[in-house]
């Protein structure tokens, strides 16, 4: 499915797996959400409710651009940069790399469907 992320107003196409996870966030679209940077890596946001993981690896290596759930914490995380295998960390999609900058700087992140 294709998803929309607005960062200070300027939109990033996206496109989500097939994931139950990524179904779960689908279905909670459109969401504004506040982001936190963690270890200088990524972009968290908590979400207001689990997603599955159903069908999930045990966890992920994530790269610059992922978009992915963290099931322990059940937060969304948002990489700008590649970071190391994460045991509980299901990715659920991927930004345009036009996106991967300007989540650096962003504090907030609008998500909706639609590309």
């Amino acid at each position: 499915m294709n998803i929309g992320l607005t960062f200070d107003g300027h939109r990033v196409d996206a496109a989500s797996n097939d994931s139950a996870a990524a179904r779960d966030l689908a279905a909670l679209l459109p969401l504004e959400l506040s982001l936190a940077d963690f270890q200088a890596q990524e972009k968290t946001a908590d979400l207001p409710a689990r997603l599955s993981t159903d069908g999930a690896p045990a966890g992920a290596t994530p790269r610059a651009g992922d978009i992915a759930y963290y099931a322990p914490w059940g937060n969304l995380a948002l990489y700008y940069r590649d970071a190391p295998y994460a045991e509980g960390l299901v990715v659920i999609g991927r930004m345009a790399p036009a996106g991967v900058a300007m989540l650096a700087e962003a504090d907030h992140v609008t998500i909706s469907q639609g590309g």
